[in-house]
């Protein structure tokens, strides 16, 4: 691992829907990340075909003519899409981690892919719990989907949108060591005005949190609502409402809270690019490091079951449940 890492964290409008011209798009960005001299490129919660907004903006049954189409262009972690994506990191020695919807079997997950800069698929994790309303499109993930990846430019993890708000899973993902965390977010576009939660203060928020706490780097790539979004989700002046155009608050956070790159207008589409020099997480690991000599083992120990949570198990005769694989992680990292 160097010593600095240049990366960049996309801040663009998806291809509704599309998920053929959302792969284009894709290739093309990693290719203009490279270009920028980044290492590492980082895109939006569920990129690929574009975050489900008819789920916050009608009924079900009105909502229920996007979800052939949804499905149909949600990719699968091993199919053609995935390995023209992986060969494009290849080409241009990037590595990436990507949002997308993942389908398997008709089921559909909230999903990061990581690939490294040679076109290794690493892996691919899950939202362990979609948020509200998500819930009605999506899977949820197990404890195998909390992951930190060592690479050749550092120990990379991710999480996604409201993972952030759910302090066991930070806390896991603390212990598990992360140098660069990639925090992927749909956009910050729906019931502005009227729902603070959802809003970018308080999200924008969580990734600074996120970064200090952990004492790691955050890329917190954000996706754009435009004309093309509402074109797709609404048919009314009433839906455009709730679903304004920009949303767009893609940042890049130090270990110590520092902002690292210059924002974009939230309707302006880009790459942001940040330089992370990887002696900022030893300076803030020194002042309050809560998975080490900032933690009260003797008070506070948290048990995770890091094991996968198989629906089904096959064998040619009855064979005893699996095992989990139950991890201790006690906070002075034993």
């Amino acid at each position: 691992m160097t010593e600095q890492v240049r990366v960049a964290v996309v801040q663009v409008e998806p291809k509704w829907l599309d998920l053929a011209a959302g792969v284009d798009q894709v290739v093309g960005l990693i290719a203009d990340a490279a270009a920028g001299g980044a290492r590492l490129v980082a895109f939006p919660e569920t990129f690929l075909p574009g975050y489900p907004w008819w789920i916050w903006l009608g009924s079900p049954a009105w909502g229920m003519q996007f979800v052939p189409r949804y499905a149909q262009n949600s990719m699968t972690r091993d199919g053609a899409e995935m390995t023209r994506i992986a060969a494009a990191a290849a080409e241009h020695g990037v590595h990436v981690v990507l949002g997308f919807s993942e389908n398997d079997g008709g089921s559909l997950y909230m999903a990061q892919a990581f690939i490294d800069d040679t076109g290794r698929v690493i892996s691919v994790r899950r939202k362990l719990k979609p948020t509200h309303v998500e819930r009605s499109v999506f899977g949820e993930g197990d404890g195998s989907d909390l992951q930190v990846h060592e690479t050749s430019i550092g120990r990379i993890g991710g999480l996604n949108c409201w993972e952030h708000f759910q302090p066991l899973t930070k806390y896991t993902m603390y212990s598990l060591g992360e140098q660069i965390h990639v925090g992927s977010w749909p956009s910050f576009s729906v019931y502005r005005g009227g729902a603070q939660a959802l809003g970018p203060e308080v999200n924008t928020a969580a990734s600074l949190v996120y970064a200090v706490e952990g004492q790691t780097f955050v890329l917190a790539p954000c996706g754009v609502v435009g004309e093309a979004a509402q074109a797709v989700f609404c048919d009314d002046d009433v839906k455009k409402q709730l679903l304004l155009r920009g949303g767009g608050f893609a940042r890049v956070y130090g270990p110590e809270g520092s902002e690292l790159a210059t924002p974009l207008a939230e309707t302006e589409e880009g790459l942001l690019f940040a330089d992370l020099d990887f002696s900022l997480i030893a300076i803030a690991k020194s002042a309050a490091d809560p998975v080490g000599h900032y933690s009260r083992p003797d008070v506070f120990r948290l048990h995770v079951n890091l094991g996968a949570n198989p629906r089904i198990v096959h064998g040619s005769a009855r064979q005893p449940e699996p095992e989990f694989e139950a991890v201790e992680l006690v906070a002075d990292g034993a």
